[in-house]
């Protein structure tokens, strides 16, 4: 199945998601970035600003506080990727500061006084992309990501909707939305983006039938698709559970590249599968034996590099 996609085949990387104002401003970063595409061969980078409210329920989204990095700063780190031949996408999305996951965020169904409401965290939602979709607009980013993983507010169709047409009022390039791994299907407005887009933490030995599943949302809509993104940590157990970033495995590098390679392997076969942005990589490289010790999606250093690098570097996959 061959769907038209504008965009072609995505090799890419999630750089430096939800770090504080500054961390890309420094040479570090961009070090720590030529490092990235030397040695991965990725071609596009996923920037993920990140907006914060206060817990699940909080109507208020801020993406000002020193917790976000500046406008200046990520404008910046786009024209410094394109400066380098790099595609770039804006993803920007929210978390809660109490650290519950973000796929949590709710509101009652009926408006209930003295309570949060759905209309007006829709409100602050959209004022957080639109600001990012102008960003998006001014400095040509390839693709703009609507938010990730936002799996209990994915019912609320409408809103989503206008979210969608909001964006596209300022941002005239192609539109996307990651939702969350199993979720593909629970998603009735993808007619309204230009590609689907999930988060791939599948366990090692399920992949042919996660895609069997996800492929036929993809010919129900008829739309590209790519994991925005796809990861699993260096600790024992995480190739079977590898969305669970609280396992507490001990150290086993070879589980994360064993992970990698079996996805890689069937979505190969997959031609509607237009390609990838690993999760995740630092904006500060670290160094050889650190990075021997680490447990975390971390990619730089690791043996899940060379695995990435040799999948990328792939003429057909160009």
């Amino acid at each position: 199945m061959k769907i038209q996609n504008q965009l072609g085949y995505i090799k890419g990387i999630t750089f430096a998601p939800f770090h504080k104002r500054g961390s890309l401003s420094t040479q570090t970063a961009r070090d720590s970035f030529d490092y990235m595409i030397e040695h991965t061969a990725a071609d596009f980078v996923i920037l993920a600003p990140a907006g914060l409210q206060e817990h699940a329920h909080s109507e208020e989204i801020c993406y000002t506080s020193s917790a976000t990095f500046s406008d200046e700063e990520l404008i910046n780190m786009i024209r410094y990727a394109k400066s380098k031949g790099i595609r770039v996408a804006l993803k920007p999305t929210v978390n809660c500061k109490n650290g519950v996951w973000r796929a949590y965020i709710s509101f009652f169904e009926k408006d209930v006084p003295c309570e949060p409401k759905w209309e007006n965290w829709f409100a602050s939602y959209t004022e957080f992309q639109t600001h990012y979709a102008q960003i998006a607009e001014a400095e040509q980013c390839d693709l703009f990501i609507a938010g990730c993983e936002m799996v209990m507010t994915e019912h609320r169709s409408e809103e989503w909707r206008n979210v969608i047409a909001a964006i596209r009022n300022y941002y005239h390039g192609p539109v996307s939305y990651n939702t969350d791994k199993y979720q593909e299907e629970n998603v009735t407005w993808w007619d309204c983006v230009d590609m689907i887009s999930s988060s791939g933490y599948y366990p090692i030995d399920q992949w042919e039938q996660e895609l069997d599943r996800i492929e036929r949302v993809v010919q129900k809509f008829k739309k590209p698709f790519f994991f925005a993104e796809a990861g699993c940590m260096s600790r024992k157990g995480s190739s079977m559970v590898p969305n669970n970033w609280a396992n507490q495995g001990a150290l086993r590098l070879e589980e994360q590249p064993d992970w990698y390679r079996a996805m890689f392997e069937a979505c190969a076969k997959r031609s509607w599968v237009n390609g990838f942005a690993m999760w995740e990589w630092a904006p500060v490289l670290p160094s050889r034996s650190t990075a021997a010790r680490d447990t975390s999606y971390e990619i730089c250093n690791k043996p899940v590099q060379e695995v990435i690098k040799d999948y990328y570097g792939r003429d057909e996959r160009k």
